[in-house]
């Protein structure tokens, strides 16, 4: 497969003369300034032709002679590395590094960094969305009322409810505040000592699994591939909780969320993301799921935040470079 590669501000005389490749799919979309900087700084770049995100081959394709990549979520393997033999920066938009394989990065020379900052409150926001959606039936009702039926389905407050932070990081933590403001008990295990100033109790896995009323997942990856949720700790959650999964795929076992929803011993869970994107498994057929595109940090402001601080990453390590 070929793809057209059009480099933007080629013409511009600089010291640097650097050449990079965006392959985030709809990169300056509400703000040009990242692209103006990148032009200022002498820097010739090439955008994603294909408004999605890239496979392996497109980007190779599209990066195979680039000094650096601001990236997305495609997949940076060790052969997809091996292929970019000018590549001396990778900046993540965004906080998740786990699709680029470090080892193989640091083994060529190629510099990683993220923007860890910029996405928080938008998937702090989103979680206390879905948090609330679950407990009222909005989409439920929304989906009924669409049908031609007119029913009321009783809802909880999240006043008093016991709410389980998995990971207690950026967001988890801006989650914590949101959830204070409701009136929520919070409680949180992390694999580290926090220390914060929150009304928040740090527990073990165990004792948040049997006593939260609602658990929410925010770790930056699994431990060895291993599911942070699956059937055995689906188990120990207490009758009726609720789960909201917005940090990283492959953090919940489906197919054993599947069956505890169906079973109703989860009262319901929100998900927005997934072991294999895009999904279009089982769980489309619950209605007790809340399903959403992989969109935690899909604000206007997050995103403006994100590319500004990838530009920037990006353009000082090429200088150092």
């Amino acid at each position: 497969m070929s793809i057209s590669i059009t480099l933007r501000n080629k013409s511009i005389h600089s010291e640097m003369n650097k050449t990079i490749a965006i392959t985030t799919s709809s990169f300056a979309k509400y703000d040009k300034t990242p692209l103006l900087n990148l032009t200022k700084a002498g820097i010739a770049y090439s955008l994603n032709p294909y408004g999605r995100k890239l496979t392996a081959e497109e980007v190779v394709e599209l990066a195979k002679d680039v000094d650096g990549l601001i990236a997305g979520t495609e997949s940076l393997n060790e052969i997809v590395l091996s292929k970019l033999h000018n590549l001396k920066v990778i900046s993540r938009c965004g906080v998740g590094i786990d699709n680029i394989d470090l080892t193989e990065a640091e083994k060529i020379g190629v510099k990683v960094l993220n923007t860890p900052n910029a996405p928080t409150d938008a998937v702090a926001e989103l979680t206390i969305c879905m948090i609330l959606d679950l407990l009222r039936h909005v989409t439920t009702m929304d989906r009924m009322i669409r049908h031609g039926t007119w029913k009321k389905h009783m809802g909880n407050l999240l006043r008093g409810k016991k709410v389980g932070i998995i990971g207690f990081g950026r967001i988890g933590q801006a989650v914590a505040r949101l959830l204070l403001t409701f009136g929520s008990d919070i409680i949180y295990c992390d694999e580290n000592i926090i220390t914060t100033s929150l009304s928040a109790t740090q527990v073990s896995m165990s004792e948040l699994l049997s006593s939260a009323d609602i658990i929410t997942i925010h770790v930056s990856n699994t431990t060895q591939g291993r599911h942070i949720i699956a059937r055995q700790e689906l188990e120990q959650m207490k009758k009726g909780t609720w789960l909201i999964n917005t940090s990283r795929g492959g953090m919940v076992d489906e197919k054993s969320l599947l069956q505890s929803l169906k079973n109703k011993h989860i009262s319901g869970a929100a998900l927005d993301v997934f072991e294999s994107e895009p999904y279009d498994g089982s769980l489309t057929q619950l209605d007790n799921v809340l399903l959403t595109p992989h969109i935690g940090s899909y604000t206007i402001e997050s995103r403006i935040d994100m590319e500004m601080q990838a530009t920037f990453n990006l353009i000082n390590e090429l200088k150092n470079k």
